[in-house]
């Protein structure tokens, strides 16, 4: 097994979502692959690490740093704003661009980083009287940034935790729920797909989510993740998708448990 098969295993791997086939030739090929090996045991940490952050305790410097942290990441977005409406396309001496790290491990952190002093932040800035809704939307913001960033990176394991920091978002934007939606048709993962379902989940009420989710059965390949999206859509209620299952149920490469799945679903979605 190749080394880019067993990396898709990662995630499988630490979940704990392997079958004893599959888990005893990824031991064998971790044990034999000293990179793989290594690059692994770097992810096992941060996995572990991920489940065990502390509860963030605001330093009296916090306050100073959030704002200076709020204001580059304005004067970033005015940067792109005037680069958009300018008749020059002449990259702005600065930019939110310049500012993140190119390399997906420090993407990462970066990230994190962004997402623990926005929590810690708000936190402050609470008993200080400040406006909660105005912190609530940068925070916000910053957990998008974050999220769509490790949804764009090659490791299946980040763009798992992409869609997870994603999901906990109160309102995301467009930009993000595209790439939720993107991730559910495109992933190359399985656990990845399966993982922005119940993100979308979340955000079922937006109508373009719907139909974004509707469309996605009619391309989707792989038997859990149409099973998956059949039961989202029923538990939604939404009856546009009578017409797509009937299509699976006709389809000859669709496997007898999601046409039973389907027909189950037009059954609920009937009456």
């Amino acid at each position: 097994m190749k080394c880019e098969d067993i990396k898709e295993r990662f995630p499988d791997f630490l979940t704990g979502d392997l079958d004893p086939r599959a888990k005893s030739e990824f031991d064998a090929h971790i044990a034999a692959c000293a990179s793989c090996g290594e690059e692994l045991r770097r992810l096992s940490e941060i996995w572990t690490k991920l489940g065990v952050l502390p509860v963030e305790q605001p330093s009296n410097a916090l306050r100073d740093r959030f704002y200076t942290m709020l204001e580059a990441y304005k004067d970033g977005l005015e940067a792109e704003k005037r680069k958009t409406e300018a008749p020059s396309k002449r990259r702005p001496f600065f930019s939110l661009e310049r500012l993140w790290p190119r390399r997906p491990a420090l993407q990462f952190t970066a990230a994190l980083v962004l997402v623990i002093a926005g929590i810690g932040g708000g936190y402050f800035l609470r008993s200080s009287g400040v406006s909660v809704a105005r912190l609530d939307k940068e925070v916000d913001d910053m957990r998008q940034m974050a999220a769509v960033s490790l949804l764009q990176q090659s490791s299946a394991t980040e763009r798992l935790r992409g869609v997870s920091v994603g999901a906990q978002l109160k309102q995301p934007g467009k930009n993000m729920l595209d790439a939720l939606l993107q991730t559910l048709d495109g992933d190359p993962n399985v656990n990845v797909r399966l993982a922005a379902v119940d993100a979308l989940y979340l955000f079922a009420s937006n109508p373009d989510v719907k139909e974004g989710i509707l469309q996605s059965l009619t391309r989707q390949e792989s038997p859990s993740v149409q099973t998956a999206l059949i039961d989202l859509l029923v538990e939604i209620r939404e009856r546009r998708a009578v017409d797509a299952l009937k299509s699976l149920i006709g389809n000859e490469k669709i496997v007898p448990e999601v046409k039973k799945k389907a027909e189950f679903g037009i059954q609920q979605l009937s009456f």
